[in-house]
């Protein structure tokens, strides 16, 4: 983890690539014994906001998606199917997002 963490932190201006593969280390070390995607997803969603990124989240509908890109990016070093599964996903919470900030009145 400090290893993963001293190359993060070295990246001045974090873009929605290095927040991806930051997760996909992050989820290769298994740092817990249960819950490592959750508080994966959680990390990026985090470090999305810090970085003046939107945010997203990853859906029950496209979980597959997801799961299917983080083994090709880890087995394959494909990484274009997770970084799509995520824009698809930062697009929906965008739509999501904007229907709430929605002047209604």
């Amino acid at each position: 983890m400090n290893s993963l963490l001293a190359w993060y932190d070295k990246i001045s201006k974090k873009t929605l690539e290095d927040i991806i593969l930051f997760h996909v280390r992050f989820e290769v070390i298994h740092p817990f014994q249960d819950g490592n995607g959750h508080v994966g997803r959680m990390i990026m969603f985090r470090e999305c906001l810090y970085n003046d990124i939107m945010p997203f989240f990853i859906e029950e509908k496209n979980k597959d998606f997801y799961i299917r890109g983080i083994k090709e990016y880890q087995i394959n070093g494909e990484k274009g199917y997770l970084i799509e599964t995520c824009l698809n996903s930062q697009d929906n919470y965008e739509k999501m997002a904007n229907f709430f900030l929605e002047d209604n009145s």
